[in-house]
């Protein structure tokens, strides 16, 4: 038993020998020497031992060169066997090839990688290099012929066949790559090199004759902007300005137009066609779609340098006219800013355009059927047919805006006394009181207002049709029996036509009803009205 307890003893003791305590640090304060990163990285380095290089060989005869290239050849081909698809290998084993100048090993590596994937045109580029750089140029010209071919996308391989025959000095030979590469209509830059290639020969009709195969094969306003750039840089000013001109009738309404008139005025005016740049950048505002900042932009600085007053002022106008098109164009509900956009049209004059913004502006009905989305909404029919009536002196397009407000108005939940009104008393300054009759008995009977009977009763009441004000009244009681100040005004009517029995039974009546909104202004007037 004491045995058992003493191994146990040197057990634990073992163990806590093994794994001793944790111990806090009581001392916390920065070291005299610091230690950074650096140095710590620094000094690994140094203790690191050198790298194990093999020593270099030394191949005095032809038996160790041959054992050598076989060695070499036996690693290569193992490396292929285990994987055939990494081209790192193949290209590799060419180079080794080809240190050793064994021209046609070299040249069957790179036909037994090209068997492996055609398709990677980086292969046929260090194929043909390789023929290249060794002087190979029938080898060369046939590993490009065979890469475009089978690649004829694959723009860099047109490039570098081109180029390899420049500089052997055969022009026709690279011409006639070039016109093979056409007849697959690559992209611009193709093109564009082939144009500078003539260029580079001083052949100025064969460069124009390819910009009209280019603007033909590929129609975009880039294409027909350098044409005419380089048309200009030749001194055809004739010719470039044509050019323009047949892009303008193809393109004028195209989303890249602005691109285009920008374009063009740029070239009026450095040839100083100053009115002729005023024409373009004017039919380009006026033609293109809205939303062009840079058009306004440019159109703008060219009137501040070469435009009088009014021409700056047009510009600006212009200006403020795409502000406020991409204000309302962003929400059409803020009828503020059409309201901004109607006053800067009505500055202008044009009629035609500043009916177009109204017509414009009212067509955003609001969304929702509450009168306080409409309040603001309505003005803009009001202030168009104020417009019609006194700036445009237009009567019946106003009797029109009138009347196309009132259908548009939901009045089963709610209307606007404002619009009955005015459009009634516009046909009593046409002197058509039955009209103005029709309008209002209408908004009675549709929309019921205390404004539209008070202005009804003044109107006849002016008018000296005191039996039509008696049933006005009639039809205001009956409408709103409980209003006080109806009740007192028709018997202060009847009062002043010395009806003092209707006047009193008015107030008979008036009392006799069971929920009034203020009887103490009916007791008053009564008083002092009878007595």
């Amino acid at each position: 038993m004491q045995e058992r307890c003493g191994n146990a003893q040197d057990k634990g003791h073992t163990i806590a020998e093994k794994h001793p305590p944790i111990q806090r640090v009581k001392n916390k304060t920065a070291a005299p020497i610091q230690v950074t990163a650096e140095q710590i990285l620094r000094e690994a380095r140094e203790c690191q031992e050198a790298e194990i290089r093999p020593p270099k060989q030394k191949i005095t005869n032809r038996t160790e060169l041959a054992d050598h290239r076989l060695r070499k050849r036996k690693a290569y081909e193992d490396s292929i066997h285990c994987a055939r698809w990494n081209k790192s290998v193949w290209v590799k084993y060419a180079k080794q090839e080809e240190s050793q100048k064994d021209f046609k090993r070299a040249r069957s590596v790179w036909e037994r990688a090209l068997d492996v994937d055609y398709r990677d045109h980086t292969m046929w580029l260090k194929y043909a290099s390789f023929e290249m750089k060794n002087k190979f140029i029938n080898h060369a010209r046939n590993v490009w012929e065979r890469a475009v071919t089978l690649l004829p996308r694959v723009d860099q391989l047109w490039y570098k066949y081109i180029h390899m025959e420049e500089m052997l000095g055969n022009v026709a030979g690279a011409r006639q790559i070039f016109e093979r590469w056409m007849s697959w209509e690559p992209d611009q830059q193709a093109w564009l090199s082939y144009v500078k290639f003539e260029l580079r020969f001083k052949e100025i009709e064969r460069a124009r004759a390819i910009f009209e195969r280019f603007v033909a094969c590929q129609p975009k306003v880039s294409a027909w902007i350098r044409f005419a750039k380089f048309e200009m840089k030749n001194g055809e000013l004739g010719r470039a300005r044509r050019c323009y001109e047949r892009a303008v009738d193809k393109w004028a309404d195209d989303e890249e137009a602005e691109m285009l008139f920008v374009a063009f005025a740029e070239f009026e005016e450095k040839c100083k066609e100053t009115e002729r740049t005023r024409c373009i950048y004017k039919f380009a505002l006026d033609h293109i779609p809205k939303g062009r900042p840079d058009l306004y932009r440019k159109f703008v600085g060219f009137e501040k340098q070469y435009g009088d007053r009014e021409g700056i002022e047009d510009a600006i106008v212009r200006k403020r006219r795409f502000q406020y098109e991409d204000e309302v164009k962003k929400n059409p509900l803020n009828y503020d800013s059409w309201f901004d956009y109607i006053h800067l049209e009505e500055s202008g004059g044009n009629k035609e355009r500043i009916r177009e913004v109204y017509e414009r502006a009212i067509a955003n009905v609001p969304p929702a059927e509450e009168k306080r989305y409409w309040q603001r909404y309505i003005y803009l029919w009001i202030n168009y047919a104020l417009y019609e009536e006194l700036d445009a002196q237009d009567m019946e397009r106003t009797r029109a805006v009138y009347r196309e407000c009132r259908k548009l108005i939901p009045h089963q939940k709610f209307s606007f006394a404002k619009i009955w009104l005015m459009a009634a008393q516009f046909e009593i300054r046409q002197f058509n009181l039955d009209g103005a009759r029709l309008i209002l008995g209408n908004a009675i009977g549709q929309a019921p207002k205390d404004k539209i009977f008070k202005k009804y009763i003044e109107i006849e009441l002016q008018l000296g049709n005191m039996d039509r004000c008696r049933k006005l009244y009639e039809k205001y009681l009956e409408w709103s029996p409980e209003n006080c100040y109806a009740w007192s005004k028709f018997a202060e009517f009847e009062r002043s036509l010395s009806e003092t029995e209707r006047a009193r039974a008015i107030f008979e009546l008036a009392i006799a009803q069971p929920a009034l909104d203020m009887p103490e202004l009916l007791w008053k007037v009564r008083v002092l009205g009878l007595h």
